[in-house]
């Protein structure tokens, strides 16, 4: 088991990268906390967990409060002791997301609230007991399109992730000394709920997939083998640096036919 003995807290984890992470996570002996504002959905992570004998909480909270991250890292200490593994991978992607023109600045705030203050947040109040616990890894999701302007508009996002990659950067700088790492993941288009709503229509999901060589979107259970290594001693290496999962699409200059 590449986890035994770790305490794992997932952002997000209600469904998506979050839910596969959480379970992968578990099967590789990690305690976890799964974190989401949906309640309903975070359960149903926990009980999937806990029917394979696994060891996992859940915990409600709104990444964008302050308050609430500071609570769910105290309630992670009352749990299980300490913190080995962050995953701050919860974010949005609003359906009102468009261009310069079109996204009104509250999709804007919102937006970067969530997905760029929901990650400082994280980190500001789990570095702490991460380090009473001996030090850990920390894991933010980016984006492939910290990188490449979408074909899909979506300004906020983009924004948003390009903030994410810079800060995680800036994070493990500051605490490699201490035994903490931090990496980002940075996935490709993905088959989740979070981007087929925002792509709904099968014009926008082929203007996507054009542009990836695999040809194909990729999947949550992906994403969480990714973040497998980012957690586990595998990466022991690794730190301030993007692991990019992307079916090729940030390589590509013209897709082949």
């Amino acid at each position: 088991m590449r986890l035994k003995n770790k305490v794992a807290l997932i952002t997000g984890a209600s469904s998506g990268i979050g839910r596969e992470t959480a379970l992968l996570f578990a099967k590789e002996g990690a305690k976890v906390i799964a974190v989401d504002i949906n309640t309903r959905g975070g359960k149903e992570t926990v009980k999937m967990i806990t029917a394979k004998k696994g060891d996992a909480f859940f915990y409600k909270a709104d990444i964008s409060s302050a308050d609430d991250c500071r609570k769910m890292i105290a309630y992670t200490k009352r749990k299980f002791g300490g913190l080995h593994i962050l995953f701050n991978n919860a974010g949005i992607m609003h359906s009102d997301d468009g261009d310069s023109q079109s996204t009104e600045e509250n999709v804007f705030d919102l937006t970067m609230a969530i997905n760029v203050k929901g990650v400082f947040f994280g980190c500001k109040y789990a570095i702490p007991l991460m380090r009473e616990s001996g030090g850990g890894s920390i894991i933010n999701t980016a984006s492939f399109v910290a990188h490449l302007g979408a074909a899909t508009p979506q300004i906020a996002y983009t924004a948003s992730k390009g903030a994410v990659l810079a800060m995680s950067r800036e994070l493990a700088v500051i605490h490699a000394r201490e035994n903490i790492r931090v990496n980002a993941l940075s996935p490709g288009p993905l088959r989740t709920e979070l981007l087929m709503k925002f792509l709904n229509t099968e014009e926008k999901k082929q203007r996507r997939l054009v542009h990836i060589p695999m040809g194909r979107f990729g999947e949550a259970k992906e994403m969480a083998k990714a973040a497998l290594f980012l957690a586990s001693e595998d990466s022991s290496y690794m730190t301030g640096t993007e692991f990019l999962v992307d079916g090729g699409i940030t390589a590509a200059y013209v897709t082949p036919e």
